[in-house]
């Protein structure tokens, strides 16, 4: 009796630091803000809130349950794309916040490509999220 008690209070404190730990990294990076900033959607930003949430339970309860989970591929490849999308944008946040791009645009003479450059990493991260969910995941 004791023993599932033990595990059940390791498991959530262990999901409270990660989910913190998650929501800090979120925060230090400022993807939220900047989406609300950038589609002038302030309004939204309950929305924004709620959907990260329900997004990272969902994701939780599909990586530790067993049901079998099949849909079209349609479905899949836009569920890709919405993998892709968050994934470029935390990459394009987290070297925005460390100036990579920036400083390696000047140093090989391409500042004036440096949108295209960042475009190409952002539309390839949702192209290779695409691949991954419609050959490997189905």
């Amino acid at each position: 009796m004791i023993h599932p008690l033990i595990e059940s209070f390791i498991g959530l404190a262990s999901g409270l630091a990660v989910g913190a730990g998650f929501v800090a990294f979120l925060t230090v990076l400022g993807i939220i803000p900047r989406l609300v900033q950038l589609s002038k959607s302030a309004r939204y930003t309950r929305l924004y809130e709620l959907c990260v949430v329900l997004g990272v339970l969902f994701g939780t309860l599909l990586s530790f349950d067993d049901i079998p989970v099949s849909f079209p591929v349609i479905i899949l490849a836009i569920w890709g794309g919405f993998h892709g999308v968050f994934i470029g944008m935390l990459a394009a946040a987290l070297t925005e916040v460390l100036n990579v791009f920036p400083i390696l645009a000047r140093r090989i003479g391409m500042e004036k490509s440096l949108l295209w450059f960042l475009m190409a990493i952002v539309l390839g991260k949702i192209f290779g999220s695409l691949f991954q969910w419609t050959i490997f995941v189905n």
